[in-house]
């Protein structure tokens, strides 16, 4: 990373019993993104938590 910046390109995502989506977060790693999905996902709330890669368009991974 030689131009100053952070690259951040993993998502943490949430949904509600709506089936409505939030990002909750970006993060350098997978394993930094899936401890803060398990810890919010293990809270006894009706949403879902889940790691997604960012690709390099912007976009979620699939």
């Amino acid at each position: 990373m030689n131009d100053g910046t952070v690259t951040l390109p993993w998502l943490v995502v949430r949904q509600d019993d709506n089936g409505h989506r939030y990002r909750v977060g970006r993060y350098a790693t997978r394993a930094e993104a899936q401890e803060i999905a398990e810890s919010l996902g293990g809270r006894g709330a009706q949403q879902m938590y889940w790691v997604e890669r960012i690709g390099q368009n912007g976009t979620a991974a699939d």
